[in-house]
């Protein structure tokens, strides 16, 4: 009797082990990608935190610069544009200089006029126009607003300088005189033009006189100043 009770009990503890094997595989979860998986299946992690392999070569980039960051360092910088120069003053008509006036549409006006020794031009329909101390362009708006009185409806008149006045060259120099200006001259220039120093010239001792709204100017100028059509040059003779 006892070992039939003994045989059941072994039996229903079998029957109770099977039981509890086949209830854990039939009970699943579902992973992340919906794939039924047994409960008792070990968890793997899809983390995309997880550090790569160790056997994996990771390449390491360089850092990319952050917005705003950079920064110019201007202690060592160098100019290197020039100052501009200053800007010559307009140059003023008088005698003996020679204009080209062009009236469009107009032949018999556009012509070269000399400018006489009270200053103006005589130029046909409008007679003398004042020209002595005005610039070119101040001279071609007063031409165009003679003509549009009685003569042309709304003239285009330009004017330019066809010939400068000469200037004069004395003191010690080979060959001084008048000589022919030429726009951008300078004391140095006009000296080579009049065949340099001679040997008693004090180089260093140059006088430019210049006649300016009536009145003449002496000034003692180095060899590369500029000068004007009309101006005097006198070289001085050194002592020693």
């Amino acid at each position: 009797m006892s070992l039939r009770f003994v045989a059941l009990a072994m039996a229903a503890a079998l029957l109770l082990t099977g039981c509890a094997r086949h209830r854990a595989v039939t009970v699943s979860a579902t992973d992340a990608y919906g794939v039924q998986v047994p409960a008792d299946a070990p968890i793997v992690s899809h983390s995309t935190d997880e550090p790569p392999l160790a056997d994996d070569p990771v390449t390491e980039s360089a850092p990319m610069p952050t917005a705003g960051t950079a920064s110019l360092d201007w202690t060592n910088a160098v100019a290197t544009v020039d100052a501009a120069p200053e800007s010559e003053e307009a140059y003023l008509l008088d005698s003996g200089d020679r204009v080209r006036v062009f009236v469009y549409g107009q032949p018999n006006l556009s012509r070269v006029y000399p400018i006489d020794g009270q200053g103006f031009i005589a130029m046909p329909l409008i007679g003398n126009v004042r020209a002595r101390a005005t610039t070119t362009y101040d001279l071609s708006r007063r031409i165009a607003g003679e003509l549009s009185v009685s003569y042309v409806r709304d003239p285009e008149v330009s004017v330019e300088v066809a010939s400068y006045r000469p200037f004069y060259i004395l003191g010690e120099v080979r060959s001084p005189g008048q000589f022919s200006y030429v726009s951008g001259m300078t004391v140095r220039t006009a000296i080579a033009i009049a065949g340099g120093y001679t040997p008693r010239a004090n180089e260093r001792s140059v006088v430019v006189t210049r006649t300016f709204e009536g009145e003449e100017q002496r000034i003692d100028v180095p060899p590369s100043y500029r000068l004007r059509p009309g101006d005097t040059v006198t070289v001085k003779e050194r002592w020693f």
